[in-house]
């Protein structure tokens, strides 16, 4: 199995847990927060998506899906464009809302569509390149898909949690 393989498989893994939360929960379970400080699966869902989106399209040097493909509209959130979530206080989490599952999991889908696209075109040498010079070691590729691979798993993790919670 080759590197790029697999970061395939472990991205599709974040895919296959982001489905199973999302299947068949309710609108109010999506915004219900154990606590008036916890995170919702809502914002848990769009956060790391959003992480995902926004990290590998500029590693990737590709626009970002929540722009280029409309989601930025469609979710209308009172955030600033560019929001991902990072550093959201507990009022800031509240205002993310959505009409259902399904636009989660589709924005879910095209942000994993980019990233497979992305990934299969990887080889071992494109890894070592740096994308992020604002960290000391300046942060590779790899340490950047592993980065966000790990945060969206422990994202949909919590987002298990809650759902299972309720």
């Amino acid at each position: 199995m080759r590197s790029h393989e697999v970061l395939i498989d472990g991205y599709g893994r974040i895919r296959e847990e982001v489905h199973a939360v999302l299947d068949g929960i309710s609108v109010s379970d999506l915004h219900a927060r154990p606590t008036a400080e916890a995170n919702s699966v809502a914002w848990l869902i769009w956060h790391l998506t959003r992480v995902q989106d926004d990290h590998l399209a500029d590693a990737a040097d590709r626009d970002q899906v929540w722009r280029s493909q409309g989601w930025a509209e469609r979710f209308d959130l009172p955030l600033p464009e560019a929001d991902t979530g990072y550093g959201h206080s507990p009022k800031q989490v509240g205002e993310v809302r959505v009409e259902s599952a399904d636009v989660l999991r589709e924005y879910y889908d095209a942000v994993h569509e980019q990233t497979m696209a992305f990934l299969a075109g990887l080889d071992d040498a494109a890894l070592d390149r740096i994308v992020d010079t604002r960290w000391d070691p300046p942060v590779s590729l790899a340490v950047r898909l592993i980065s966000v691979l790990s945060d969206d798993l422990q994202h949909a993790g919590q987002a298990a949690y809650v759902r299972g919670l309720l």
